[in-house]
């Protein structure tokens, strides 16, 4: 530990602390979780010479307000929103020093959900299981943030801050497009209803949460059989078909295990890191994975 901290003045709608998860427990029952926008999330650490897997803030929506303990380095990534430190503006995508007392206030996003603030050295919450990710399905990890938490931070690594390979500010996408490739459970469905699905529209719906992005308002997959299945494991990107018809991407968060049926896999990457900024109302569209 290096004595270093933030302290959590404003927590904003939905502040948790994210790492790149915990994979490799599905078979215990325990979801994958960490940071939705995985991009972001890597390249905030980047900024600041941490680890790839040093822990950082995930905001949702209207950001969130620190006050630093000690100086530190933070640099804020992901949805693009106004940064301020004790009233100044300052970069958006770079790394901003604070001094001792200073407050760090990150604002609403301007596009996009969800934005990442990272420090230089990580932050030091506890880790369960190898990772220190809230994760919000089974409660594991550190609690969603409040006013006055004390988040420790620890001691910067050997590498230096960085101030390149910032992308240009992103807008919100005008149609999310996932590549989806199919089954294990596509040949539960009308082959004309499968094949309807690559011509369909859908809209983000506003249930979407860290569990999964839901869909709303497009063609409704039939299904060819009746019944249930057994329930089978769960990836990361898998898209779940519940009864209404309507495909669930599966997101971090996701449960390991479900009864209804997959009828494709949208593979990790920055597909998903998109579905991860994708507001309510977003067009959705499917298309074959190559």
């Amino acid at each position: 530990m290096s004595g270093a901290a933030l302290r959590v003045l404003r927590a904003g709608a939905l502040t948790t602390v994210q790492d790149l998860g915990r994979p490799g427990y599905a078979h215990l029952g325990v979801p994958r979780s960490g940071a939705l926008d995985a991009g972001a999330h890597a390249l905030a650490n980047r900024l600041l010479g941490n680890r790839p897997d040093a822990a950082a803030l995930e905001t949702t929506l209207d950001g969130v307000g620190l006050r630093a303990l000690a100086p530190l380095t933070v640099a804020v990534t992901g949805a693009p929103c106004a940064v301020r430190v004790s009233g100044r503006a300052v970069a958006w995508g770079a790394p901003v020093r604070l001094r001792a007392g200073a407050e760090l206030e990150v604002g609403r996003a301007e596009s996009g959900v969800r934005a990442y603030v990272a420090v230089r050295g990580g932050l030091c919450v506890p880790p369960v299981l190898g990772s220190r990710s809230t994760d919000l399905l089974s409660g594991l990890g550190p609690p969603v943030l409040s006013a006055g938490t004390v988040l420790p931070v620890g001691p910067a690594g050997p590498d230096p801050v960085r101030g390149v390979d910032v992308p240009a500010l992103p807008g919100m996408p005008g149609e999310l497009v996932l590549p989806l490739r199919p089954g294990p459970r596509a040949d539960w469905f009308e082959p004309a209803s499968i094949a309807a699905l690559w011509r369909a529209r859908f809209r983000v719906s506003p249930a979407s949460n860290r569990i999964g992005l839901r869909t709303e308002a497009g063609t409704r997959l039939i299904r060819a059989r009746g019944g249930e299945l057994p329930s089978e494991g769960m990836v990361l990107g898998a898209v779940q078909v519940p009864p209404d018809g309507l495909p669930v991407v599966f997101l971090a968060d996701h449960p390991v295990t479900g009864g209804y049926p997959v009828v494709g896999v949208v593979p990790a990457g920055p597909a998903l890191d998109a579905a991860a900024q994708a507001r309510p109302g977003v067009p959705v569209r499917f298309v074959r994975a190559r």
